[in-house]
């Protein structure tokens, strides 16, 4: 059975990267002034490069820029986690050895997208980049994205096996899952939820924190919110989820991050700049963002 002491604090935010207006670049003023901000807002542990982080439409160069501009910002205030996955397990290994080299506390790996291995092939390609660095690896399953979900026995294999595949970052919604896998993991095992609005359940089931998207804009009411679960102040836990569901919810009304993007340059943290083929919000949903403001 696994334990709630968070790996990389309770509260990681799955940053967002700011371009410059006309998406050509990473702007770098606005990446210092949002982990400030995150920083501030109660923020244990950045995730860089992520899916939130517009992943795919980084090139190699600017992730390993991004990846030091970070850590150099940071100054060891937090924790840095990377993201190395990819649907190349020889690509995915030489991301995580170059983080490693870089100064990254942790690595974040997705399961395999679009060539959907199977069960045997996702405990040889996780085994493999474990095996190929010393970094802490948070295991990433997102079915949604992937097309696969990783299977309980899977997921406890892999960590049984290798010491340093440290947690999970789970968003399959699944909390019967989540809970298997609490149940049967070994002791140095964690599981993050992957959806803010998943949190405060799967907390109940044995998962240590959150790797949120949402705290880019309610860091502190998250990060209360999970206080007070753990201090055994539960009606004021679920008070608090109340309050943040439709939050929660409403920046997942277009693909992400756009609709969170837009409400940090609502409060002139970055601009909301995309790259295809993500697009602005409509007015419509404008609108309704505006209204969670």
């Amino acid at each position: 059975m696994i334990k709630t002491e968070p790996l990389f604090g309770r509260l990681i935010t799955a940053m967002v990267t700011p371009f410059k207006a006309d998406g050509s670049a990473i702007d770098y003023d606005q990446l210092e002034t949002l982990i400030e901000h995150l920083i501030k807002t109660g923020t244990t542990a950045l995730v860089v490069a992520g899916t939130t982080g517009e992943s795919p439409t980084l090139t190699e160069d600017e992730k390993k820029e991004l990846l030091k501009r970070t850590i150099s910002q940071v100054k060891g205030r937090v924790k840095v986690i990377m993201g190395t996955g990819s649907n190349i397990t020889a690509k995915s290994i030489k991301a995580t050895q170059e983080a490693e080299a870089l100064g990254a506390d942790g690595a974040l790996v997705v399961a395999p997208y679009y060539n959907k291995p199977s069960q045997a092939g996702l405990l040889a390609h996780f085994g493999a980049i474990a095996s190929a660095s010393s970094l802490p690896v948070i295991v990433y399953n997102i079915p949604g994205r992937t097309g696969i979900n990783i299977a309980v026995e899977t997921i406890v294999e892999l960590a049984q096996k290798h010491k340093n595949i440290a947690a999970l970052k789970d968003s399959t919604g699944n909390v019967d899952q989540a809970s298997d896998i609490a149940d049967r993991a070994p002791e140095h095992f964690r599981i993050y939820s992957g959806d803010d609005n998943m949190t405060l359940p799967f907390l109940s089931v044995g998962a240590c924190g959150v790797i949120s998207v949402a705290s880019h804009l309610a860091g502190p009411e998250i990060s209360e919110m999970m206080e007070s679960f753990f201090a055994g102040k539960l009606d004021r836990a679920r008070e608090l989820h109340y309050k943040l569901m439709p939050l929660f919810k409403g920046l997942f009304i277009a693909p992400n991050p756009t609709c969170v993007k837009y409400l940090l340059g609502r409060r002139g943290l970055i601009n909301d700049s995309l790259r295809l083929p993500l697009v602005p919000l409509s007015a419509a949903q404008q609108a309704t963002m505006d209204q969670l403001q």
